[in-house]
């Protein structure tokens, strides 16, 4: 797997606010829900190692139901992040694989997933003292 990199990109500020215009922000905002998603962070790190059949991916991933896996599977495909090749044998063969875009995201939820595991004693912290101030 190749690695990528990844450029800022500025997005223009109304002059009123110094926010973002809406129509960017939601968009933003649609991909962050479905690269949020605990299952779609989970399947793009498993397509990370190449393609896999359903039942591959679905016993790669502790937790996830058959029904959650098929919705995960098609919205990542609607998306462009996942490819799924059907194969004309009997019995039928799928396959499921990352695209370039969906490869593309592997670098920054590493990252996502690199800060998480260097914070959590801080993030552990935080909650702790925040469950003590609310118990009062």
């Amino acid at each position: 797997m190749e690695a990528t990199t990844t450029q800022a990109v500025e997005l223009p500020l109304e002059p009123e606010h110094g926010t973002p215009p809406p129509e960017p922000c939601r968009l933003v905002l649609d991909i962050l829900n479905r690269i949020g998603d605990k299952w779609t962070v989970m399947v793009i790190g498993t397509l990370s190692n190449g393609p896999m059949r359903f039942n591959a991916i679905l016993r790669a991933i502790s937790g996830i139901s058959h029904r959650m896996l098929t919705l995960t599977l098609r919205g990542l495909e609607q998306d462009g992040l996942v490819k799924r090749t059907a194969y004309a044998t009997i019995p039928p063969k799928v396959e499921y694989e990352l695209t370039e875009l969906g490869l593309s995201l592997i670098e920054p939820l590493r990252a996502l997933g690199d800060w998480a595991v260097r914070n959590r004693p801080a993030i552990a912290a935080a909650r702790a003292h925040f469950a003590s101030l609310t118990a009062a």
